[in-house]
């Protein structure tokens, strides 16, 4: 039997950067998902090994269940209800399985994913061989969530087909979890990020598990559910940034302009509230879809233009406004800046000739774009094969 797990990636709508000061932020699930499939051999394929293959890569790692016992012996199965961070002296046993694979250079950015991967398959279903084999339609690295929906879709594989979950083999098509399966599947994907990032905020993991829309602040996180239809065309810079030296500029900047950041700061809350009331508010009709759209546009033109005043936006991005604001489109940036991704809101009532236009033009700078639904569904899994 192979199941099959899929979770979505996810955009910031409003307030990256200032959530760090204590202010509201939204995020979103996105409709471009992380596929993880888990198939366990059987005794006549006479295999005791443990794979990953990272499919759109090319790269496949391969250890013998007895080498990771060697390395991780007291990673007997752990009590799969309570996820248990990973300690240091397995985090250097895991290190050492890497780097036994000797990844290339141009791709070592992927050795804490694949640790992620050996910590969370082992600490599910101790020393099984089996092969994971993982696909995305997510960029790497680029701000919309990769990782989380990485840690997603693993732990979810993984639960679906231990002793802890009960679900229905044989059901056709995609399912759900249920609520107390969706917390357990978080509270792992989380253990994993924590691996990958080192201290995350778990929003990434939990917009990816739940979908929909996340309202946070100073730790509170708050699902909210969208009453109206949502397109952003998702335009990725592929300029890498880095989002602790981001952070850290934005604070600097606080410190020397405390009050006027004080007064960006409550503007960018005060957006963040208004952006998620106008989500969750009813719809009656084509013409409120369209006011509504219009009022969101201008949120997100009033959000960009404090992040510029925060001083993490980039040439990237500003040919990215350029280019859409000629198309009369709203523009931000999505993330910590400094290039990375950058959300147009699409109207509900833009032809489909003026999108492939703006999409043509931006592509001819060397960016690449995608259109995504907004606030869609969160995780999914399925079952292929007999049981």
């Amino acid at each position: 039997m192979e199941v099959r797990a899929r979770a979505p990636g996810k955009i910031i709508l409003a307030g990256e950067h200032a959530v760090v000061h204590g202010c509201t932020a939204v995020a979103a699930s996105i409709d471009l998902y992380t596929y993880t499939s888990l198939r366990f051999p059987t005794p006549s394929d006479n295999d005791d090994t443990l794979k990953l293959q990272l499919k759109d890569i090319g790269l496949e790692f391969s250890w013998p269940v007895v080498r990771i016992k060697e390395l991780l012996p007291e990673m007997d199965i752990h009590a799969i209800s309570s996820p248990s961070s990973c300690s240091f002296e397995a985090i250097n046993a895991l290190a050492s399985l890497v780097e036994e694979q000797n990844i290339p250079e141009a791709n070592i950015g992927l050795a804490s994913g694949v640790s992620a991967f050996l910590w969370l398959y082992t600490s599910i279903h101790g020393y099984k061989p089996a092969k994971a084999i993982v696909t995305s339609e997510l960029p790497l690295g680029a701000g919309l969530g990769s990782s989380a929906a990485f840690c997603v879709a693993l732990s979810a594989a993984l639960l679906a087909v231990s002793d802890f979950v009960k679900l229905e083999f044989s059901h056709q098509g995609w399912q759900i979890f249920g609520d107390s399966e969706l917390e357990l599947v978080n509270k792992w994907a989380f253990e994993g990020e924590k691996i990958i990032h080192g201290k995350p905020s778990g929003i990434d993991n939990t917009v990816s598990t739940y979908g929909n829309m996340i309202k946070f602040k100073s730790g509170d996180l708050t699902c909210i559910k969208t009453n109206m239809p949502l397109k952003m065309l998702i335009t990725n810079t592929k300029v890498g940034r880095n989002t602790k030296a981001l952070v850290a500029s934005v604070s600097e900047r606080t410190m020397r302009h405390s009050n006027a950041m004080s007064s960006v700061f409550n503007a960018v809350d005060s957006i963040s509230n208004e952006l998620a009331t106008i989500i969750q508010s009813p719809v009656s009709d084509d013409l409120a879809i369209t006011e509504k759209e219009e009022k969101l546009g201008e949120l997100m033109e009033m959000n960009q233009g404090l992040l510029q005043c925060m001083g993490v936006s980039h040439a990237s991005i500003e040919t990215v406004i350029r280019t859409t604001l000629k198309y009369k489109l709203s523009t931000k940036l999505t993330g910590a800046g400094g290039g990375g991704c950058v959300l147009t809101l699409l109207p509900t009532l833009l032809s489909g000739a003026v999108v492939d236009k703006v999409i043509a033009e931006l592509e001819s700078c060397g960016f690449q774009c995608f259109i995504a639904g907004i606030g869609g569904r969160g995780l999914e899994i399925s079952f292929s094969g007999s049981s």
